[in-house]
C-alpha cells in the first residue's frame, strides 16, 4: 500500500514543531482522513478542529503546503507525494494546539455590522437580478481561510483597525441588499478600515465557495466609501446645506 510522509505541526502558544508521520493512502482519501488515521494509530492526543467533513462547516480550516485550505476538500491524489506534505495551523490568529487556533476575535468584528434593518412597511418584493447579487455572499461558511491568508493582518496584524474580507462579504451582502436601508459606509472607514486593502485578490484565491470577494464584494463597497466621504461635487453640496455624512 503507497503511504505518505506528513510533517505536522505539534506544540502549542510556547512553542513546537513539526513532527513526522507516515500514512498509508486509498482511493478517495483528503488530509482530514490522514489527520484521523494519525490520531487513531499514532497521535490520539493531536489536535485537530473539524465537524461536518463535507466542506460546508469552515472547521477544518489549515496550511497544507504552505496554503490556505480546508482539509476535508483536499485530496490527496492532487498533492505530490515525493515530498513530506506539511500541515500547519493558520498563521494569522493565535495558536491553542497544534492544528488548532483561537478565531474568536472574528466575532467580535462580527457584532460591530449593523444588522438588516429593512424599512418600516417594506413591501418584501425583489427583482430576480437583486437577489442573485447577494446570495453569492451568503455561501461564506466561515472558514476564515480569507482572513488568514489577507496580508493587512497575517503580515501586519492590524486586528484593531482592520474587519478583513470575511467581514466586507457580510457588510456586502447587507449593503446591496434591495430592501435594507442602513448605511455603513462609515463603520467600513472608520471602524473596519477597508481603506487598508489593497486588492491583491488573494482572500479570493483561497475561498472555497468561490466567491468572488475582491471584484463584487470589497470594490464596490470601497466605491460606495469614496462616493460618501471623498467626492468633490458631494462635499460641496453638504458645504452649501450644512450636512455630514451619514
Amino acid at each position: 500500500m503507497a503511504e505518505a510522509v506528513f510533517e505536522v505541526f505539534r506544540g502549542n502558544r510556547d512553542g513546537g514543531q513539526a513532527v513526522t508521520y507516515r500514512v498509508p493512502i486509498v482511493p478517495g482519501m483528503v488530509v482530514l482522513d490522514a489527520l484521523h488515521h494519525i490520531q487513531a494509530h499514532q497521535a490520539p492526543d493531536l489536535a485537530v478542529r473539524w465537524n461536518c467533513k463535507a466542506g460546508k462547516c469552515g472547521s477544518c480550516s489549515a496550511e497544507v503546503n504552505g496554503r490556505p485550505r480546508l482539509t476535508c476538500k483536499t485530496r490527496m491524489d492532487s498533492l505530490p507525494l515525493d515530498k513530506p506534505i506539511t500541515v500547519q495551523p493558520m498563521k494569522s490568529f493565535p495558536l491553542i494546539k497544534d492544528l488548532v487556533t483561537d478565531v474568536s476575535w472574528n466575532y467580535r468584528v462580527n457584532k460591530k455590522i449593523p444588522p438588516f434593518t429593512p424599512k418600516p412597511g417594506t413591501d418584501w418584493k425583489m427583482y430576480q437580478a437583486d437577489v442573485d447579487r447577494v446570495q453569492e455572499f451568503r455561501k461564506c461558511i466561515e472558514c476564515f481561510l480569507c482572513q488568514n491568508v489577507c496580508h493587512v493582518l497575517r503580515e501586519h496584524e492590524d486586528m484593531e483597525h482592520f474587519g478583513g474580507p470575511r467581514f466586507f462579504v457580510r457588510v456586502a451582502g447587507l449593503e446591496m441588499h434591495p430592501l435594507d436601508s442602513k448605511s455603513r459606509t462609515r463603520l467600513l472607514k472608520d471602524e473596519l478600515g477597508i481603506g487598508l486593502c489593497n486588492i491583491t485578490k488573494c482572500c479570493t484565491e483561497v475561498c472555497p465557495e468561490e466567491i468572488h470577494i475582491t471584484d463584487n464584494a470589497i470594490i464596490p463597497l470601497k466605491e460606495r466609501v469614496v462616493d460618501e466621504f471623498y467626492d468633490p461635487l458631494l462635499m460641496l453640496v453638504r458645504k452649501i446645506r450644512g450636512a455630514k455624512p451619514a
